[in-house]
Formats: structure tokens, sequence, C-alpha cells
């Protein structure tokens, strides 16, 4: 039997299970991507605060969503806002989207996107984009969206320089 997952906004009592997906995802995605070392560093106390802070703040801007099953228990996340790099054409980004692996492929992480997307457009952004490692396994993902590549830059992750794609949508 399927489990059913709804989708919400984020509250501030779920930074620790988007922690939790945070780190589970960056380690299961991103391992022979991003250096070992710095997958293994990763923290989910040092996540939990960042989210208990971004969840907290009186100003935060950015909309996070969680995914969760029917016990509560959160399997994924996605966050939006204004583009963050004064893009001339795109006015809205997805900034994150995570899912624990056994949840992926699933249906969930487009249902997050959509949520997103349609929160951006009731804020007045008429386009988003978002940023993908290109050695990313879910490139094929936002390409199924319709997200077409519109350019590149590189990050540093780790000490390691690593090709970042930007997709349109």
């Amino acid at each position: 039997m399927t489990q059913t997952i709804h989708l919400r906004p984020a509250r501030a009592d779920d930074a620790a299970g988007i922690a939790r997906v945070h780190v589970d995802s960056w380690r299961t995605t991103y391992g022979g991507i991003v250096p070992d070392e710095h997958l293994a560093n990763l923290s989910y106390e040092s996540r939990e605060q960042r989210w208990r802070e971004r969840l907290t703040a009186p100003d935060n801007a950015m909309f996070i969503y969680v995914a969760e099953t029917e016990d509560g228990q959160i399997v994924g996340f996605a966050t939006g806002g204004a583009e963050r790099e004064n893009d001339p054409v795109y006015k809205g980004e997805v900034y994150a989207l995570y899912l624990l692996k056994e949840y992926q492929q699933r249906g969930i992480g487009r249902q997050l996107v959509v949520t997103v997307a349609r929160r951006l457009r009731q804020a007045g952004f008429a386009n988003m984009l978002i940023w993908v490692l290109a050695e990313n396994p879910a490139c094929a993902f936002y390409a199924a969206l319709s997200g077409k590549l519109a350019r590149e830059k590189t990050v540093n992750i780790g000490g390691e320089d690593l090709r970042d794609w930007v997709r349109v949508g």
C-alpha cells in the first residue's frame, strides 16, 4: 500500500526533520560528486540550528514547504523566494528541493516544485529558476518538468570546484 504524503508550509518545530532530510539527501545524492569529507562532516545539529533560525526569523521572506507522511515524518522539503543574484529575466527561484532517497520517483518532488511555483506566482513572480549541480542525477527530473538549461557557473563545495547549472521555467 502506498503511503499518503501531505504537503504543508513548514513550522519552527519542523527544523529537526528538515535537517535530517537535508543531510541524508546530500549524502545519497552527492556521493561521488561532492568531496566525501564534506559529506561526512555534515551534521544534523548544525543544519537543525540553521533551519530553526530560518523558520523563526521574523523577516524571513523564504517560502518553505515540507512533505510529510501520515504519521508526521518529514520526507522532503522545498524552499523558494526572490531570485538571489539579480537575474535580468527570472525573478523567482526554487532555492532547494530535497527528498529522502526512498521517497524519490513517487511524484513528491514534482508536487513540491508545483507548490513553490504556485506560491511564487502568488507573490508576483511570473517565472523562476533553480540552480542544480551539473553532476546531480536529478537533472533529468528538472528537464522532465520542462526546465531548460540557461547557463552555468562554478561553485566551490568542500574545496572542490563544481559546475552549477541554472534551469529555467
